[in-house]
């Protein structure tokens, strides 16, 4: 009888000490003190704990002054999870609910920035950078003296670049086909909108040989002379003066 008192004292005691190291989550106290810990439990990637405190808090409204924060603190943990979408949308929410808070630029630099962040390269990632260049627009209209105007410029570049590469892919692709129309379509968007594009002496390259394909041979000689006027690469030279003899 005594051995078995001694273990059933023993499971007891476990039991007890097992309950006594469980932690116990934070609860709403007061909105300065539950942000502080809300904040604490991000910090700590307890998200869930801590978004259901600054849930607590939003849901306060105007009844607290740590309304928005917890609102932008809500967005900001989802983007510390990468969960993009969730971020974008609850960046959202945060400039619907306070467009005037001082963060309201930041808010709309993050939905910019977690936009571009989704940009893959020329072949996947036009759609998002198209988008990218939206948003980041939207930033200069909407807080045209935000903090963020050396960036915006150096990722709307970038953003125009994949675009152009996208249309220059897509026309080499119908170039190769032979489809000279849809070809010559894409090239003459690349030469219209993107001027800029880094590689215009490949571009006129192909806007020769689509002419050539459409029988334009005059506008095939003038793009192949254009390639050969500003071409730096080898195969390129070789190729636009090898065409160009061939059709005097």
């Amino acid at each position: 009888m005594k051995l078995k008192t001694v273990i059933m004292m023993i499971v007891i005691s476990l039991i007890v000490s097992s309950c006594s190291k469980k932690t116990v989550k934070p609860t709403y106290t007061e909105p300065k003190e539950t942000y502080a810990s809300a904040r604490k439990l991000i910090d700590d990637k307890d998200y869930e704990e801590g978004r259901k405190l600054l849930t607590e808090i939003t849901n306060r409204g105007s009844a607290t002054d740590y309304a928005p924060e917890a609102q932008l603190q809500i967005a900001e943990s989802y983007t510390r999870e990468d969960e993009t979408e969730l971020a974008i949308a609850e960046y959202r929410k945060f400039l619907r609910l306070y467009p005037n808070n001082k963060y309201a630029p930041y808010a709309q630099y993050m939905i910019a920035t977690l936009t571009f962040n989704q940009i893959e390269g020329a072949d996947r990632g036009f759609r998002a950078a198209d988008n990218a260049i939206k948003e980041f627009n939207k930033l200069t209209e909407l807080f045209p003296r935000n903090p963020y105007r050396e960036v915006i410029a150096l990722r709307i570049q970038k953003c125009r670049n994949i675009l152009a590469e996208h249309e220059f892919y897509v026309g080499a692709f119908y170039l190769k086909k032979e489809s000279y129309q849809a070809a010559l379509g894409r090239f003459n968007v690349v030469l219209k909108e993107y001027p800029d594009f880094h590689n215009m002496p490949a571009l006129y390259y192909n806007l020769a040989l689509t002419n050539m394909g459409l029988k334009d041979i005059p506008l095939a000689k003038e793009y192949f002379q254009k390639a050969l006027d500003t071409a730096t690469d080898k195969k390129i030279l070789k190729d636009a003066r090898a065409k160009l003899n061939s059709l005097k």
